[in-house]
């Protein structure tokens, strides 16, 4: 996309950006909606007594599922990735992974193994074409106004945090109120709402996004002189084998837990140790000598620089694996653990925060859709009153949700409710640690992983803490719902503190012709993150029948510390080796 192309773009406004931003707003925004709204009800509904309509999974099999779940859903993106810049273009990987994921949700909803399974896997490549593409329209939609990116994206990650807050305010509310399908239904509803406008609206975007041209592809082998390592046939052999054995266990290490062994290919032993431990450990290992290796071949400032995103990398994986209990084992805690029941003053104080918590972003994010209406009515329609109806929708169902809570006198918070604090504290707590990035005490990049897992390890301490008069083997108890408040607070300012800067730090410190490997490197640290959350949530009961609940995340606290310390100690070392990289 030429100059003049983006000038183009830029003549139709709505708050000093393009309009086009705004349509990938809302389609992002109910993107989330429908991963959120899903993701916060599918540990529940596992886990869930056959009385309450769910399969009444032991939750060390909800875990694991979950687990590989969502670390699944960020390996596709590599798969998603690759289709768009090769072969389709980011328009029609948008649309491909908005359709699977819209009848992903829908096979959800009609609750039987096969659909729920076929749903899962249908999740996983739709997210994997969806997610990595929009964000590279937005790319290029700036790629010559890179002095309006930052607040472009600060706009889009509102309308990412918005879908997700509504996603598991009102999916989880459903699910949990009215049934199971309905929540899974609902999050399918307005993925195929946010499809459906992006499709009929997507020529605001001229040019961008469509099926690449060989021509147009960006050559970087004159951007450096620095020397060149690629990929002999032997090593992509060894990434096959690396790829076929992650895949492998991380797909039927599940299986064989939930099937007690009826389906088990790991039922061997190598020197004692179990055939889903030797197939992991044997990749992994397979792994950690290739990037040893590669490593060694590059220059010296090339290297040392890859040292120091492998560095944040392995932190990456470290932070994911504990923030992630969110959706498992702190909503399991919000639901068995925590009195939820609230009347009097203290109900009617909880209701009224949180009509207003449902309906004030209702009318802020409406009065950006009539913004956007105004510019973008009259060429596109269609998209318009798509939007418009998924808004009716949606105001309809959080007017009746408010009204369904003042009706009770006496009222349970839904144990997904809690995490929609999370998104809650971004919003209102991203522009503050902005300011604090730009002013003159910007901690380095060590520094900020540091305090990132300093305040995980507050937030674990805070639920461990809440929790330490609960005996070991108790299935219930009813601990304040204020030290779940608290865990999401220090647990989001963390995120701040890593989340938005790790791929920033990946983009400065790496040669532009290693970008895409090394975003997709990231996209895996973050996948195995995501499957360590599972791991350490397959845990939950067996540490709390034999030390207690409390015990669990205490654990957790120490490897937050442990990494915070890691952290700090290395920070001159890995300062050096970024080489004046800020």
């Amino acid at each position: 996309m030429d100059q003049a192309s983006t000038e183009e773009l830029f003549k139709s406004k709505v708050l000093g950006h393009p309009s086009g931003m705004f349509v990938l707003f809302f389609t992002e925004m109910w993107e989330r909606f429908s991963f959120y709204g899903m993701r916060a009800l599918l540990v529940l509904f596992f886990t869930a007594s056959l009385l309450d309509e769910g399969w009444g999974w032991p939750r060390e099999h909800a875990m694991a599922l979950f687990g590989s779940y969502v670390g699944l859903v960020y390996l596709s993106t590599l798969l998603g990735g690759y289709m768009a810049d090769k072969v389709i273009g980011f328009r029609w990987a948008v649309v491909i992974g908005a359709l699977l994921m819209t009848l992903g949700h829908g096979s959800m909803a009609v609750e039987t193994p096969f659909f729920i399974y076929l749903g899962l896997a249908l999740l996983v490549f739709g997210n994997g074409f969806f997610k990595p593409n929009i964000t590279s329209i937005i790319s290029e939609m700036y790629h010559y106004k890179p002095e309006k990116k930052d607040g472009a994206y600060t706009i889009f990650y509102m309308g990412v945090n918005a879908g997700a807050f509504f996603g598991i305010l009102l999916c989880g509310y459903l699910g949990e109120k009215v049934g199971w399908s309905w929540g899974f239904g609902l999050a399918g509803v307005f993925m195929l709402f946010g499809m459906l406008q992006f499709w009929f609206a997507q020529n605001i975007f001229g040019t961008i996004g469509l099926k690449p041209n060989k021509d147009d592809v960006t050559d970087f082998k004159n951007q450096d002189n620095d020397k060149r390592v690629p990929f002999t046939m032997g090593q992509l052999g060894l990434i096959a084998v690396m790829v076929i054995l992650g895949l492998v266990w991380i797909i039927f290490e599940p299986v064989a837990l939930i099937s007690e062994g009826a389906i088990n290919i790991f039922d061997f032993e190598v020197f004692g140790f179990a055939g889903n431990n030797v197939t992991i450990l044997v990749g992994l290992a397979l792994f950690l000598g290739l990037v040893v290796y590669r490593l060694s071949q590059y220059s010296k400032t090339t290297r040392e620089k890859l040292i120091a995103v492998t560095f944040f990398a392995s932190l990456t994986v470290i932070f994911w694996a504990i923030f992630e209990q969110s959706p498992g084992t702190l909503t399991i805690f919000a639901r068995d653990y925590t009195d939820r029941t609230l009347d009097g003053s203290a109900g009617m104080i909880f209701k009224i925060v949180d009509m207003l918590m449902t309906l004030v972003p209702l009318v802020v994010i409406t009065w950006v859709l009539v913004l956007l209406f105004r510019q973008t009515f009259a060429k596109y329609s269609l998209s318009n009153i798509i939007l418009a109806l998924s808004f009716v929708i949606v105001w309809a169902i959080g007017l009746w949700k408010v009204y369904d809570q003042f009706s009770q006198d006496s009222f349970e918070i839904p144990a997904s409710w809690f995490a929609t604090l999370n998104s809650l504290f971004i919003i209102t707590l991203a522009p503050l640690f902005s300011k604090w990035w730009e002013s003159k005490y910007n901690p380095s990049a060590n520094s900020k992983y540091g305090i990132g897992m300093l305040l995980l390890a507050l937030g674990m301490a805070c639920v461990a803490f809440g929790a330490g008069g609960i005996e070991p083997g108790a299935k219930t108890a009813s601990v304040s719902i204020m030290w779940l408040v608290l865990v999401y607070l220090f647990h989001t300012m963390g995120e701040l503190c890593i989340s938005p800067v790790g791929l920033s730090y990946v983009s400065k410190l790496v040669p532009p012709r290693m970008i895409a490997l090394m975003f997709g490197l990231w996209n895996l640290a973050v996948a195995i993150g995501m499957k360590g959350a599972g791991k350490f949530g397959e845990n939950i009961d067996r540490v709390a029948d034999e030390n207690g609940i409390s015990y669990f995340f205490w654990m957790l606290t120490i490897v937050s510390l442990g990494a915070a310390f890691i952290a700090f100690v290395f920070n001159p070392v890995i300062k050096k080796l970024m080489h004046g990289v800020r």
